[in-house]
Parts: structure tokens; sequence; C-alpha cells
């Protein structure tokens, strides 16, 4: 099968287009045939060896435990283990690959890591749901998000951004989302109750007094957001933190009433389905920048490198 390897770390040239050998699945997996996948900024971060302990996890010269990226995807199933009950051939699914492989022609995943593909999705839009929505909703989920609380989104625009403005409106809150001045409108048409232009406007420190502060980019000031929370507030950061900042929030959160609360999200099955239910019932919409086929994954990658992207970037597989 057709696949992206790369076999260094560094800039986007050194994803190579190869072939390479069909996965067979286990018992308990599904053999899926992808028909579209995404470029995230995990993807590049991981591609980039940034931060520097991926190089511990994944090899320290060179990536040796993952060398195909790609954490989400759409298909259909073209084989099934003979444990799998879930699942049968021919199911079109959507899925979040724990141990990525997912820019490539198929994938062999378990029956936990799949759900089915809402029928008013096409399979682009289906592949950009579980990053960006899982993430966010699974730090909102921690930050205890409930009905009629003061939320500010950080980085609104971005593909964990936009998952996480919806998620926060369903839940009933009031949200804030940051962004630049010409994602505005996107932001908004997401259900945003209010949209700050960070090139133009203060951000946090107006008395604003928020209940969660969640940012989505890493780029918000811690100061000013401890400032901005309310007491028992909480700090979501979605992205790895410095050494610096993390002595920050566990000092903040041992000495405060306020929490700090950052990592990387755990990938979960309840998660995609409870999206998938969102999706159903209109309340949530995939939010799709650029499409590129899988030959051109790394001009995807350039794209994603820039930090400017709205929403998410779809490779196409199958056309």
């Amino acid at each position: 099968m057709k696949a992206v390897v790369y076999e260094n770390y560094g800039l986007p040239d050194v994803l190579q287009f190869k072939e390479v050998e069909k996965p067979v699945p286990e018992d308990d997996e599904v053999l899926v045939k992808i028909y579209a996948t995404t470029v995230s900024s995990g993807d590049c971060r991981l591609r980039r060896a940034d931060p520097f302990v991926v190089r511990f996890y994944n090899g320290l010269t060179k990536p040796r435990r993952m060398t195909i990226l790609g954490n989400e995807l759409a298909g259909e199933i073209e084989e099934v283990g003979k444990k799998v009950k879930e699942y049968s051939k021919g199911d079109l699914v959507l899925g979040q690959a724990g141990n990525l492989g997912a820019n490539a022609e198929y994938i062999s995943l378990t029956e936990d890591e799949v759900v089915k593909k809402p029928e008013t999705l096409t399979f682009e839009e289906a592949a950009v749901i579980p990053f960006g929505g899982n993430t966010a909703y699974y730090f909102l989920d921690k930050g205890n998000i409930r009905r009629g609380q003061k939320v500010l989104i950080y980085g609104a625009s971005g593909s964990v951004g936009t998952a996480a403005v919806q998620i926060a409106k369903h839940f009933g809150t009031e949200v804030t989302g940051v962004c630049s001045t010409e994602n505005l409108a996107l932001v908004e048409s997401l259900g945003a109750d209010k949209v700050i232009d960070y090139t133009k406007d203060k951000i946090v420190g107006n008395n604003d007094n928020y209940d969660i502060i969640f940012d989505t980019v890493g780029k918000s000031p811690f100061s000013e957001c401890m400032q901005s929370l309310v007491e028992n507030g909480v700090y979501l950061r979605a992205v790895h933190m410095a050494l610096l900042t993390i002595i920050r929030g566990v000092w903040t959160t041992m000495t405060t009433d306020k929490k700090v609360i950052g990592g990387v999200a755990t990938e979960r099955k309840e998660n995609l389905l409870f999206l998938k239910e969102l999706i159903e019932a209109g309340e949530f919409k995939p939010v799709i920048d650029r499409s590129y086929p899988l030959e051109q994954i790394a001009e995807a990658h350039r794209y994603v490198d820039k930090g400017h992207k709205k929403g998410n970037v779809v490779i196409t597989v199958v056309g």
C-alpha cells in the first residue's frame, strides 16, 4: 500500500511517499480502507521532534516507533477480526489512531478506536472530528464545564478551538473566543457570544472573571489569565508546556483556589460517541480550511507549520 513515511526528524521534506506492507488486522481489530485523513499541529510537532522529549518516546536520533504520522481518519471497513462484534465489512467509520499511521491507504484499529460515520458528513468532514473534538472535550470535561459559566477559548479558530467553542456552547456557557481579525466571522458563526481580536484588543485582565480559560495554542499570558479567573476557576492548556509554566501551574494549583490543568488528551471512544451525537443533533459542524491529496502531504505540513490554519487541514486518500 501507499503511505507517507518519515525516517528522520525535520522539515516537511523528510516526508516520503512510499510503498509499505499492508497491515493485517489482529483478531480484535478491523482493517480500514482510508478515504480521508488529516495533518494536525500534533503531527507537525512529532515530525520536528518538538518538544525534544518526543525523541525519548519515538527514537532519540530518528523516528523508530512511529514512522507513519496521522492520528485521525475516515473510511470503510474492509476486513474484520474474528473477535470483532460491533462492526462488519462495509461499515463506514471515523477513527482516532492511538499509535498513528493514518497517513496511508490502510490501517488496522481496535473496536475502541472507531465509531460509525454520521450519514450527514462526507469522509473529509468526518476525518477532522477526532483530534480537535476529542482534545477539546477532554479538557473542558477536566475543567468541569457546566451551564451558566463564562468560558474563554484562546485560539478559537484552530482545530481544537473551533471544536471547543461549539462544545462549550452545547453545555450552556457564555463563550468568548480569541482569534485574529480574519477569523472573527468564523468564530462568531460557530456560536461564540463574544470574539476578541488579539491583534487589536487586550485579551485578559479586564476583570472579565472567567470560570474557565482554555488555551488551545499555548500562547496565552499566564499571569493575566490567573488574574482573570474567578475563585475556583480553571486554566486549561492543551499543548505541551515549558518547564517554567509547569512549575507555575503546579504552584498555583497547590497554593491558591485556582487550578491549572495541562498535558495530553486521552483518546476515548466515549468522547467520539459524544461528538457523533452532537453532529447528529446539529450542534457540531467540522471546519475545513484546506484539502490536499496524499501525494502533496508535505505541502500540507508546510501550511500547518505556519500556525494560521482555520480549523482543519484534510488529506484525501481516495478521491
